[in-house]
């Protein structure tokens, strides 16, 4: 895309970010029990990857979408992987994705992480390095979807000029998804209602693949199956849920009994093979920043491959050497909290008091588990258009992996970019926006 080009299309910033805030492109979050809504700002210069690159990344990450789903259903089986030593039964057991409900339950077709979300970055170096696995509720995939509408109709004569992978078949995949494991009946998408954080992407997939959009009201077990329940009080079965309600608060009868948003007794025709729960229950058993560190070590034992993609260099305080390491080059790393998302527990150690050190370390001492630290990777800046100037900003990417019968990569994904010059953190929660993400075909 020409310079001119970009300082043309850059020009209908305004009206498209209004747009998506009329459609009601927000991100809302709860902190310190207040629930706040704000615009998901996007940026008009778009991420490009060429066809090459991306295919690689592609190879890269199918393998590690299939080998996170070989561990999750080995933990909830057989346990081969801890037997053999090669990951410790403390990162499995007790991290806080890990459910003692699921030991035993095999989900429609033997898939747990159904959507999964993979966060990269590509270092100055040229390296894609993969940061964090999303696979409990990954988000995301809506906004590039909408915006690259909302662009194409502003300035189509950029999209006639640019070979560019349509990323409107998210809905087709997602679709194919779902019906690959739907027990019989129809698809809804379960929302904990206007308040959540991603209550638009909620309503624009079930939209966009023809799905009903419902809270748990309108959901009801009678018997061994699931009804939905419409305006009228029809009632129709239904064989898959893409649910987008923590585990936790599923099924008051098997998880949390004081949820009031989910479905009583939705787990147990769930145990019998009678409905679909998209994704699987217990799957953050392989998310955790904890298991992470394993994650190449599962694609060498479940697929016999080597790592197509890495991992930033990790180190867990867990291990003698690793603690060593840490303390030795504290300032240089960064830390994370493996309990914590959206940015929050992310410290750097060169940015710490003294005394915030000496506290942190006591902490780490005491509890090793809780801790990964990684290597600050210097990542690439890519341009944002803000105030009529040209800035570099950090950005990372989160690619979306859908699983059928194989995983399918979408030729598209979530860039998400810092808004603050002197940040490495991206997340939406902590202020950040987003651009859409062109693949190159």
């Amino acid at each position: 895309m020409q310079i001119t080009d970009i300082k043309r299309f850059c020009a209908h910033s305004d009206s498209v970010n209004e747009l998506l805030a009329r459609y009601g492109v927000k991100f809302g979050i709860y902190k310190n029990n207040t629930f706040r809504e704000q615009l998901f700002p996007f940026d008009m210069i778009p991420r490009v990857i060429e066809k090459e690159e991306f295919a690689y990344l592609e190879r890269g990450l199918k393998q590690r979408v299939k080998a996170l789903n070989e561990f999750i259903k080995d933990i909830y089986s057989k346990k081969q992987i801890v037997k053999d030593g090669i990951v410790p039964e403390e990162f499995v057991y007790a991290g806080s994705g890990y459910l003692p409900q699921c030991e035993g339950v095999l989900p429609p077709k033997g898939i747990f992480s159904h959507i999964s979300g993979i966060d990269l970055v590509q270092g100055k170096d040229g390296n894609w390095y993969i940061l964090e696995d999303n696979l409990r509720i990954p988000s995301g995939a809506s906004y590039p979807m909408i915006a690259r509408d909302l662009c194409r109709k502003s300035f189509p004569s950029l999209f006639e000029q640019n070979h560019i992978e349509d990323n409107r078949n998210y809905a087709r995949l997602l679709r194919k998804t779902m019906d690959n494991v739907n027990t019989g009946g129809h698809t809804v998408i379960l929302s904990p209602g206007r308040y959540n954080a991603a209550y638009f992407e909620h309503s624009y997939l079930a939209e966009q693949t023809g799905s009903h959009l419902a809270t748990g009201s309108e959901l009801t077990v009678e018997g061994d199956y699931l009804y939905f329940i419409d305006y009228s009080g029809k009632k129709e079965k239904v064989g898959a849920v893409y649910r987008r309600i923590s585990d936790e608060y599923l099924d008051p009868m098997n998880f949390r009994d004081d949820s009031v948003i989910g479905i009583p007794h939705l787990y147990d025709i769930y145990r019998k093979g009678n409905v679909a729960l998209i994704n699987a229950p217990g799957n953050g058993v392989a998310d955790d920043k904890g298991i992470y560190y394993f994650v190449p070590k599962m694609i060498e034992y479940y697929l016999g491959e080597k790592p197509v993609l890495h991992n930033a260099p990790t180190y867990l305080p867990f291990y003698e050497n690793d603690m060593k390491y840490v303390l030795e080059n504290f300032d240089n790393l960064v830390l994370k909290d493996v309990a914590e998302a959206g940015g929050y527990g992310v410290v750097f150690g060169s940015k710490m008091t003294q005394k915030e050190k000496i506290d942190f370390i006591a902490l780490l001492k005491e509890n090793p588990r809780r801790f990964i630290a990684q290597e600050v990777i210097d990542f690439l800046d890519l341009d944002i258009y803000e105030d009529g100037e040209f800035v570099p900003r950090k950005a990372d990417l989160r690619a979306f992996v859908l699983m059928a019968d194989e995983p399918m990569v979408w030729k598209s994904g979530l860039t998400r970019f810092s808004r603050n010059p002197d940040s490495f953190i991206v997340n939406s929660s902590q202020g950040g926006g987003f651009k859409d993400t062109w693949v190159m075909s």
